[in-house]
């Protein structure tokens, strides 16, 4: 865990105590709903649907147990009972008041979290690889470059108000877990293969980043463009300095569905934008945010470490358990990862339930997973994108009583890249910008496909939905995406196929899906996913080959006329405005 020094307690003090006084002036009517609204957009708060919404920032995904008992308390005290954790790795409350916000903030600024630049057209919350320090494809503990860039890009002045958001992803395994193709910058360790260093002099193999500017996913989707294949790890803040202040000097800001960097690297070309990024970097570079070694080192003594025992390479205690012990096995094949640490394992604890809202977990959970990191995982544990728990260090040995308590929870199901993991946003239940619910429909599919031995033989396959064209369950890169959108106002579904969040294996780049046809009824969203299963399962070539694999061997045309071919109801183009979106 990142420990807070003097600087960072006092900055989120002062920043709740600014936030209390901005909205003790609103609600006296002495500041307009305008002038407002940027400074609670600033402090993650939103107006929903039904209430107001609190973004809570996890800094790349990272949580202590008296943090999870914070958020415990406070989704208790404060709002239903419950929170949901999002694809950008935070929480987010959706039945806070807006007079409680400020408490709210001052009882996480005691934990040291916060909501800052949660919303707004600031840097986000910066994500990265939920096996980040623990996998063994690491090349860098992306952990500590995560925190310099947190600490370089919040209330940064010149940042503070660009065209629009801006999502940074950094991965520091040679899987990208990360999705970096995806972001508005994306940052993929590398090491320099050459046979000298950057300054001509030192030996190769240094770290440094591969830099990925323009992608992202929303009203336009779009894979990112490699702008540097080898920066080298001192010049990281100078040369993302250089590719944001290029977007804040020709972002567009009079269209918001324009305003993204990649549209602006799209219009510019890739080429051009990048040749302006060099030419703005060649004043930058060596300056003054330049990252030395005792500036890294400072920042990684920061962050606590785990204390790992001396364990053999494989505990027989768990070996024989897996051997006669069936839904053991099952949910150790699933999820469980290796550690590069002998004897240890990463466990993720699935959020994806059938019947539960994914994403959604209780206080009496989270009370109850704090607990289990306190005796399992060294009092840590981390939020994946695909909106799951990870426990990043628990004893192989360790594992079959963890599987026990996880499973009273209802926290161990095995279905981790498996059809049921379906990665989701709140959809019309909640958001204002949904045209469609996205809850109701994962719980059908999930309903649908309860049958885990079915699930298991179907193999790997991600399914994600989105509530509108926002993309904020990524909808773009699931194996299967299904998007809400609005027809006459009724809620129907466009789905697509064959996207791919990014280089997870070996041959499986960063892709977007593509759409199989108009739009269907939500009572038909169980009846497509089969369908469309059914074809995979029928000309897939062995048990190994997985639904995307297919989708790219075959193309999308089986799978439309299988959907589309016998059935004419319950399906119709939607509007060409939505189409052409």
């Amino acid at each position: 865990m990142y420990r807070y020094d003097e600087i960072d307690q006092r900055l989120v003090d002062e920043r709740v105590a600014q936030f209390r006084d901005q909205t003790r002036r609103f609600l006296a009517g002495r500041l307009s709903e305008d002038d407002f609204r940027s400074l609670r957009l600033r402090n993650g708060l939103y107006i929903q649907r039904y209430a107001p919404m609190l973004r809570i920032a996890i800094p790349y995904g990272l949580l202590s147990s008296r943090q999870l008992r914070t958020l415990a308390h406070i989704s208790r005290k404060w709002d239903r009972g419950y929170g949901h954790f999002s694809t950008r790795q935070n929480l987010q409350l959706n039945w806070v008041r807006l007079e409680d916000a400020p408490d709210i903030l001052e009882e996480l600024a005691r934990v040291q979290m916060h909501a800052i630049q949660t919303s707004g057209n600031s840097t986000r919350n910066i994500t990265t690889d939920h096996f980040a320090g623990v996998a063994p494809d690491e090349i860098v503990d992306s952990f500590v470059w995560c925190e310099l860039l947190r600490q370089w890009s919040t209330l940064h002045p010149e940042f503070s108000y660009l065209p629009r958001k801006f999502k940074i992803a950094v991965n520091g395994a040679a899987a990208d877990r990360a999705a970096t193709y995806l972001h508005d910058i994306g940052l993929h360790a590398v090491r320099d293969k050459g046979g000298t260093g950057s300054d001509g002099a030192s030996p190769g193999g240094e770290v440094g980043f591969r830099v990925i500017v323009g992608g992202g996913m929303g009203r336009t989707p779009i894979v990112g463009h490699v702008m540097r294949e080898f920066l080298p790890w001192p010049h990281l803040l100078t040369y993302v300095e250089a590719v944001l202040r290029v977007y804040n000097r020709y972002g567009r800001r009079d269209n918001i569905h324009k305003a993204r960097i990649k549209i602006l690297v799209k219009a510019l070309t890739p080429e051009r934008f990048q040749a302006e990024v060099e030419a703005e970097w060649a004043h930058l570079r060596d300056g003054p945010a330049t990252l030395t070694k005792e500036e890294v080192r400072r920042v990684e003594a920061r962050f606590t470490r785990p204390i790992y025992e001396r364990l053999p390479e494989e505990d027989p205690v768990y070996r024989s358990k897996l051997a006669v012990e069936p839904g053991f096995a099952a949910w150790a094949k699933r999820n469980v990862n290796p550690h590069k640490v002998p004897g240890y394992a990463t466990v993720t604890l699935s959020l994806k339930k059938t019947g539960s809202p994914p994403g959604d977990m209780t206080a009496g959970q989270m009370d109850a997973v704090a607990d289990l990191a306190d005796r399992y995982s060294q009092g840590e544990l981390r939020v994946s994108h695909e909106q799951n728990l990870i426990f990043a260090d628990v004893r192989e040995k360790d594992l079959h009583a963890l599987w026990l308590e996880a499973k009273a929870l209802g926290l161990a199901t095995p279905n981790v890249g498996l059809l049921t993991n379906i990665i989701a946003c709140p959809g019309g239940d909640f958001c204002s910008l949904a045209n469609a619910k996205s809850i109701p429909v994962a719980q059908a599919i999930q309903e649908r496909f309860d049958d885990l031995d079915h699930v298991h033989d179907i193999g790997e396959l991600d399914l994600n939905i989105s509530g509108c064209m926002n993309s904020c369950g990524h909808h773009h890169v699931g194996h299967i995406g299904i998007l809400g959108v609005d027809k006459n106002g009724e809620e129907w579904y466009q789905i697509s196929i064959g996207g791919n969040q990014g280089l997870t294996r070996p041959g499986a780049p960063a892709a977007l899906g593509k759409v199989i046809g108009p739009s269907v009824a939500r009572e038909r969203i169980p009846d497509v996913v089969e369908e469309l299963i059914e074809v995979y399962l029928e000309r897939r070539e062995s048990e190994e080959e997985r639904f995307i694999d297919v989708v790219w061997r075959i193309g999308i045309e089986p799978f439309k006329e299988r959907v589309y071919g016998g059935h004419h109801q319950g399906h119709e183009r939607h509007p060409r405005s939505l189409a052409a979106a």
